[in-house]
Order: C-alpha cells, then structure tokens, then sequence
C-alpha cells in the first residue's frame, strides 16, 4: 500500500479519498480497517464507519441505497489543510486561514467532554480544541438516501 496524502480539503475530501466515494476505494487507499461499526436510525438510514486507529483517521459512509464517504475525522498528526500542518496551529491561526480561504465561525461551543468546538457551517467542519491544542478535526457533506451528495 503506498503512503496516503492526508490532505483535508473541505467540502471535497481527503487525500484522494474524495466524499460520495465507495467502501472499496476506500479500502484499496488504507488498507482493511482495524474496526466496523453500523449505526441504524429509526428510519432505517445507515452508518457505516470505518476506523483505522493507527492512521488517526476514521470514515463514515451514509446512504440508503447506494452507501457513500459522508464524513471523516482526524487526529492524524501529519494532516494538512491548504498547505499547513493543522495540527501544529493555533486556534487562532486556524481561524484565521479559514477566514482567508472565506468561511466564517458559525459556532464555537465547550463540548461537555472538554473539547472546544469551532464549527463552520459553510464548510461543514469542525475543529475540537482540548487545553488549547487542536485534538481533532470532522467535516463532511449531506447525503441523501440514493448515496448522493446534497447542496448545502
């Protein structure tokens, strides 16, 4: 397997997993996960997640029909975003390029866990900051039933 580019690029992906991507792309980039969880709700929607704990990455796939790359979160230390190093900023510097590359703070919030939370709708990310330091970051996109990704 060669090394995967853990590029975080919002509303896009990651590296060369793109969102609205298959499980089997997915595998063939990192490899068998170390774990699989399935989530139903009550209206039968499914998660499926895949963890792949020694990369610090972890992918959620959602779609009735067809199910598809929704969601990933990271704590990997090596990502990067537009360029930098993420997890070697600070929150205001993160806010900073987000400002720059133009999406705006919808929310900031102290998670009952402890973690700071920096939510940007526009981009549909999420930085969590525990004691100052950037822990992990989620970002995703909508997915409808068919496996389609949706406009936001």
């Amino acid at each position: 397997m060669k090394a995967f580019k853990s590029d975080i690029l919002p509303k896009q992906g990651f590296g060369e997993i793109m969102f609205g991507e298959t499980s089997e792309k997915v595998i063939k980039l990192l490899g068998q996960p170390e774990d699989v969880e399935n989530i139903e709700d009550v209206d039968g929607f499914n998660t499926v997640v895949l963890y792949y704990y020694e990369q610090g990455i972890t992918i959620f796939f959602e779609g009735k029909e067809k199910s598809v790359v929704a969601c990933v979160e990271t704590e990997n230390p090596e990502a990067t975003m537009y360029g930098k190093r993420i997890f070697e900023m600070t929150e205001k510097d993160i806010v900073a390029l987000m400002k720059e590359k133009g999406f705006e703070v919808a929310e900031t919030e102290m998670e009952t866990t402890g973690e700071r939370r920096v939510s940007y709708d526009d981009a549909m990310i999420d930085f969590f900051f525990l004691d100052g330091d950037l822990v992990v970051v989620n970002w995703g996109v909508l997915v409808n039933e068919k496996g389609e990704i949706e406009e936001i």
